[in-house]
């Protein structure tokens, strides 16, 4: 009996990890969740050990040997080429598939949400990012390393920013918000200044002020006017973003598709999405906008599938998407 043709989908966030083992016909066969494999959040050792361990237990479900044919990974901090070659040697030397490719995670999250082959996603996770395929099939996307890059948003900077206007409210140099009282009580403690100290002194991870985005959106929604200019500001920082992306992939014009891609869009605030939508209809009326509706391991899977080139592509796409679409 022919033996199937494998391959290993990987979205590597900055907060976790998803791996999918599929075949090239489409078929999903195993899916795990880990944690982060960013070579920006840990040490490259430690993130090839865990995407040894992640893609060992999803081997193991499908019931299948390592290494498979090709992998396909979709990574958070695969920024620059030094990144991208840094990353390609590591996992390329794991052991978990022949031939691996090694792109930005944005393009992942565009893969799995568009239809038409072209297109932008917006990205609002922990941090923020956008990227675009024209239909020409040029790319274009920022740089996305937070303020050294000129960006805003995001669950870490929604939560710093939370804490400086905390601070600035209780020493009196800011008017006066609930974010005084809703940030330190968010780690059990009494003053915005008391984050502070932890964070200076290593006792809470800086990174941990992405947490803070949710308490942010809520006091927004209770009325609270500097939340609610923060969460204005992060809704035009967005669509200026994608109105850029559209602007340099010259399509703003034309009928786009912009996915919505990351943890901070699950909010249920009607003002910031209509303010988000609003500002990147006035820069591309045509556009449809849109939160993504599948994980964005399924990009990496689709990519995996185009990089092999094989025959009936198309039917393995929408095999894949209902797979994933079930679960």
């Amino acid at each position: 009996m022919r033996r199937r043709t494998t391959l290993i989908a990987v979205d590597g966030g900055n907060s976790k990890t998803d791996l999918a083992i599929i075949t090239a016909r489409g078929e999903l066969l195993a899916v795990e969740r880990g944690p982060s494999i960013s070579h920006q959040q840990v040490p490259i050792d430690l993130a090839t050990d865990r995407l040894i361990q992640l893609a060992g237990r999803a081997a193991t479900a499908a019931a299948i040997p390592l290494p498979v044919t090709r992998g396909s990974f979709v990574l958070a901090g695969a920024d620059f080429p030094g990144d991208t070659a840094l990353l390609r040697r590591a996992f390329g030397g794991a052991g978990v598939a022949h031939h691996i490719a090694v792109r930005n995670d944005a393009f992942g999250a565009l893969r799995a949400g568009v239809r038409q082959g072209w297109g932008i996603a917006v990205i609002c996770g922990s941090g923020v990012n956008a990227a675009g395929i024209g239909p020409d099939g040029r790319t274009e996307r920022f740089a996305a390393i937070d303020d050294l890059s000129g960006d805003f948003g995001g669950g870490y900077g929604i939560g710093v920013e939370a804490l400086r206007l905390a601070v600035r409210a209780r020493d009196g140099r800011g008017a006066r918000t609930a974010l005084e009282t809703v940030v330190p009580a968010h780690f059990d403690l009494r003053r915005p200044i008391d984050v502070t100290r932890a964070i200076y002194e290593g006792r809470i991870p800086r990174r941990r002020l992405e947490e803070l985005a949710p308490a942010v959106f809520a006091a927004a929604r209770d009325g609270d006017a500097p939340a609610r200019e923060l969460v204005e500001r992060v809704a035009d920082e967005l669509a200026t973003m994608a109105a850029a992306i559209a602007r340099r992939l010259r399509v703003t014009r034309r009928a786009v598709e912009v996915v919505l891609v990351g943890g901070v869009f699950r909010t249920t605030d009607r003002a910031f999405h209509a303010r988000l939508e609003g500002g990147i209809h006035r820069a591309v009326p045509g556009a449809t906008v849109a939160r993504l509706d599948a994980p964005p391991v399924l990009g990496a899977a689709l990519l995996a599938i185009d990089d092999l080139g094989a025959r009936g592509a198309a039917a393995a796409e929408r095999r894949l998407r209902a797979a994933f679409a079930a679960r």
